[in-house]
């Protein structure tokens, strides 16, 4: 089983690719420890969703979840 992870415009270029699959494992309990798990510490600012649903760095993931990372947007 694994956690899907996307990412989106910025991101995507700066890892390289637009998705991984990661494969579940006991050290991964969060969004946070998912992302210090593929890239190290994040970055300040960090968009991410998790099941197409707004969450945070602290928010818990599971077998099966999609998530799902964006760089901050900016308008004007």
């Amino acid at each position: 089983m694994t956690i899907t992870v996307q990412y989106f415009a910025r991101l995507r270029e700066d890892v390289g690719r637009e998705r991984d699959e990661v494969a579940a494992i006991g050290e991964v309990q969060t969004v946070g420890d998912l992302w210090r798990h593929l890239h190290g510490d994040p970055p300040v600012r960090l968009m991410v969703a998790v099941n197409q649903a707004h969450a945070r760095l602290d928010t818990p993931v599971t077998d099966g979840d999609e998530v799902a990372f964006f760089p901050p947007v900016t308008g004007g």
